[in-house]
């Protein structure tokens, strides 16, 4: 596609792993991606550039993405914006939606899913009225290829003992939360992070840093539901290679 044909994205992103996947991924749209890590910065970028959208994060340093929606709204600046964010409480994503947000998506999120609403969004298949919630899919055959090497055997000897252990795991973390043992939760979940990522489970994962980050009952159930349906819904193991 020529150059003249990409799309210009604006991305705010403080993270600076997060920033450098996201901004790899859009730029597969194909499209031109200026970064910003800061609310301030950002703002400078959408007042002076004409953007086909802008990509937020929920939480920055110096703000939060919402406010800065605002603030360019009330300047009268009117591109479609997506919110980004690892909330998974229903009141704060209506919030993002009611601040003008025409999608949310959680994080982490697979760049084929980015994508996908990426495409929706600048293609003019949008909708002000309502909300777009983007869960993390639940195997990522890439990553588990990945983590070793590729050898499909392994990946597929790996995810066998990810759900044989799971049960055990997710007890685990419920007792130490049940007994207030937030270090201990923390500890469970750190290793299951880990196993997480070996195996793609990324939905999971995604239950994994919100319960961690949170601690609360809600965020606990929402990673009990989770983990019930990784088993219950096993990947398609890779074929050999």
């Amino acid at each position: 596609m020529p150059a003249a044909a990409r799309v210009k994205l604006l991305l705010l992103e403080d993270d600076p792993i997060s920033r450098a996947f996201l901004s790899e991924a859009l730029s597969a749209m194909p499209a031109s991606v200026d970064c910003a890590d800061t609310c301030s910065g950002a703002e400078s970028l959408a007042r002076g550039g004409a953007y086909a959208l802008w990509l937020f994060d929920a939480n920055l340093p110096d703000g939060s993405g919402a406010d800065l929606l605002r603030r360019l709204r009330a300047a009268g600046l009117t591109t479609k914006a997506i919110a980004l964010t690892a909330e998974s409480c229903r009141d704060r994503l209506d919030a993002l939606s009611a601040a003008g947000f025409s999608r949310v998506l959680q994080k982490p999120i697979s760049a084929t899913a980015l994508l996908s609403a990426l495409g929706r969004s600048v293609g003019g298949i949008d909708s002000a009225d309502s909300m777009t919630v983007e869960l993390p899919i639940l195997w990522d055959e890439g990553r588990a290829l990945s983590a070793v090497g590729g050898k499909a055997e392994s990946a597929r000897a790996l995810r066998m003992m990810f759900l044989e252990e799971l049960p055990g795991q997710v007890e685990g973390v419920a007792n130490a939360f049940a007994a207030s043992d937030h270090a201990a939760v923390r500890d469970h979940l750190h290793r299951l992070k880990a196993s997480c990522g070996f195996v793609g489970a990324e939905r999971l994962l995604s239950a994994v840093q919100r319960l961690s980050s949170e601690m609360s009952e809600a965020s606990l159930d929402d990673f009990r539901r989770v983990a019930g349906i990784q088993r219950q819904h096993p990947p398609v193991m890779p074929d050999a290679v």
